[in-house]
Order: structure tokens, then C-alpha cells, then sequence
């Protein structure tokens, strides 16, 4: 395991991936990082699909009107969702468990992005959330909160440039402090 600070400077979205599959030791690992997320009180709200079936990643690329057409291209998709009735916190537990696999996949030097899917819409008007559910058969109690694409890099992406940090929005004691 490398530097967490390089980790997070070398993590970029990535929209273009290799052909390669990944195994199933990949795939068991991406998820570990997931089961093990954070959850508040340990309500563990959320579930996962994963999808490498090229067909349904094809489906899943219309979920959006925009910002979702490369899901067709990746080699693999987990379909992040949760329990508003397991936990008032499903979005923020949500979002960790995304985040999760997403530093879990750069560690393993694999490409991945965020699909935010929860208040979005497909060309046709149709609730993204709505779209997903029926395309996986995905049970009603559960919310859609995002799709997280993964890969082997098809690209490479420079490193975040720390001269573009904003530290104007940083407070200190109080918002305006100095």
C-alpha cells in the first residue's frame, strides 16, 4: 500500500477503459472496500449490484440524459444503493461506500468515476433512480444512489495540481475567520 496523499492526488475520474476484464480477486477486493465502508451506528443500509454483463452496462449508459453513455464501454459497473427505512443517513452512508471503492479501485490501479444517479433523469423524463430499479430488478425499498464504473485505465491523467486548491474556502473558528 502506497501514500494515502498520493492515493488521493493520483485519483482522477476516469471515462475510458481497457477491453481487459477484471478477476474476481479484483472484484472481491473492490467489494471488501465496500462491506467494510463506514456506516452510521453501523446500520450497514446499503447493498451493491454489480454488473459485467456488456448488455445491461449498454441499458445502464441511458440512465442519464447526460454523463452516463461510457458506462457502455466499462468492463465493470457497481450499482451503489440503500434503505432510507435501515437508516435516516443512506445517502452519506452511501457516498462513503462510493468513495470507498473508488480509492479501493486507484490502490489497485484501476480507473473508476461516480454516476450520480439519485435526482437525476434519463432523456425521456424518467427518474434515473426509476430507470436503474427496473433494469435490475432492484427491489422497491431501496434507493439508487449512484453507479460507479471501473476499469483498467484507458488513459492516463495527470495528478491533481495542488496550485488549484481553493484554500479561499477554508474557515478557520468561524466562517470568515482569519
Amino acid at each position: 500500500m502506497g501514500n494515502f496523499s498520493e492515493l488521493i492526488t493520483k485519483r482522477r475520474s476516469m471515462r475510458k477503459f481497457t477491453d481487459q476484464p477484471l478477476t474476481q480477486d479484483e472484484v472481491v477486493m473492490l467489494m471488501k472496500a465496500a462491506l467494510m465502508s463506514p456506516t452510521s451506528k453501523r446500520s450497514n443500509a446499503w447493498q451493491f449490484v454489480v454488473v459485467d454483463d456488456k448488455d445491461t452496462l449498454k441499458t445502464l449508459s441511458h440512465c442519464k440524459e447526460h454523463g452516463a453513455s461510457f458506462l457502455a464501454d466499462a468492463p465493470l459497473a457497481i450499482v451503489v444503493t440503500a434503505d432510507p427505512l435501515a437508516s435516516d443517513v443512506w445517502i452519506e452512508d452511501a457516498s462513503i461506500a462510493s468513495i470507498m471503492i473508488q480509492l479501493q479501485a486507484e490502490d489497485m490501479g484501476l480507473g473508476s468515476c461516480w454516476i450520480q444517479v439519485r435526482e437525476r433523469f434519463t432523456a425521456s423524463g424518467m427518474a434515473s433512480d426509476e430507470f436503474v430499479h427496473g433494469v435490475l430488478d432492484i427491489p422497491l425499498q431501496l434507493q439508487v444512489l449512484s453507479i460507479i464504473t471501473i476499469g483498467h485505465k484507458g488513459m492516463e491523467r495527470k495528478p491533481f495540481d495542488e496550485e488549484h486548491l481553493q484554500w479561499e474556502k477554508v474557515h478557520i473558528n468561524k466562517f470568515g475567520g482569519q
